[in-house]
């Protein structure tokens, strides 16, 4: 029990270190790839402690789950941080769920944020609500289908379990199963973090957001919450990409040394990723809000023949 406490620590912190990092490495490569100075690397950390030293508007009409709201989102993106292999195969909770439990708890955080963002009682709120819940319906189902992909060859949908037979196969990422799910769980990733073609987080337009029309009510340390939340949850889904489909790195114990080369690998894994990430974002425009679901659906399929070429190769 010692042990499982001491594991958990260390990678919620490294999540809570990370997480608003990772935020800045990308605002900051977007800014240079587009010849632009932009925010400096530490900037999310700021605006963060700046939020948790404000004070808070609530609106007249919010009930309890307005409150509720921001702790569910930020404890289930924690849990989650928990239950995926980050540096090590063995995750500090993967014995309390698998893939499914993953899913779930970020469908939970989704739901009361849908919730919160209609309990205002503004129109922007149940906009957005409607819009993250539209798309959601489709973005859950393509996430579930390209990580059972994977799943498959380990006999398990535990995430542990997948990692350690991925570790000690062979790289199998040029075949037709991997690359397709690959594809498909990236451009999840790029909706459920609400990144460019599927959302901007950088505006308020009306005709444009999802996410920032659910929590423009919050503000003060409930928006920190929300804020930081996100940043947890975007970092736990680029790190099931990464550790999914590139698992080279993984320790296979807890040791200093093994969690040492762990993190160089992890690292290195996730500022690649956040350069993919910042290339599609540069070099794509916003889709219009009902051409998002045909992207989604393009996802869908790429999950759905990814598990059915899993039986044919």
């Amino acid at each position: 029990m010692t042990g499982l406490i001491a594991k958990a620590g260390l990678q919620l912190v490294l999540v809570l270190l990370v997480a608003p990092l990772l935020g800045g490495i990308i605002k900051t490569l977007k800014a240079r790839l587009q010849t632009r100075r932009g925010p400096n690397i530490l900037q999310s950390y700021r605006d963060i402690f700046k939020l948790f030293r404000k004070g808070m508007v609530i609106p007249e009409t919010a009930s309890w789950i307005f409150s509720a709201t921001p702790y569910v989102v930020f404890v289930t993106a924690a849990l989650v941080g928990l239950m995926i292999p980050m540096t090590a195969t063995d995750a500090p909770l993967s014995l309390f769920g698998g893939v499914l439990a993953v899913v779930y708890l970020l469908a939970l955080g989704r739901f009361f944020l849908a919730l919160g963002g209609l309990d205002a009682g503004s129109s922007f709120g149940g906009l957005g609500s409607s819009r993250e819940m539209t798309l959601s319906a489709i973005a859950e189902p393509a996430m579930m289908l390209a990580i059972f992909t994977v799943a498959l060859a380990a006999s398990s949908t535990n995430l542990s379990e997948m990692a350690k037979v991925a570790v000690s196969q062979s790289w199998k990422f040029l075949a037709p199963s991997q690359m397709l799910a690959f594809a498909a769980l990236f451009i999840v990733l790029i909706a459920e973090t609400g990144r460019i073609p599927v959302d901007n987080p950088a505006t308020h337009l009306e005709l444009t957001m999802i996410h920032e029309a659910m929590i423009l009510e919050y503000s003060g340390p409930y928006l920190a919450l929300i804020e930081y939340g996100a940043s947890i949850k975007q970092l736990v889904l680029m790190t099931l990409v990464v550790n999914t489909f590139f698992p080279f790195g993984l320790s296979s114990d807890w040791t200093v040394r093994g969690l040492g080369v762990g993190l160089l690998f992890y690292f290195t894994k996730m500022l690649l990723l956040a350069c993919l990430i910042v290339l599609v974002e540069t070099t794509n425009a916003k889709l219009r809000l009902f051409r998002v679901p045909e992207l989604l659906m393009v996802s869908f399929i790429f999950g759905a023949l990814a598990l059915i070429s899993t039986f044919l190769f």
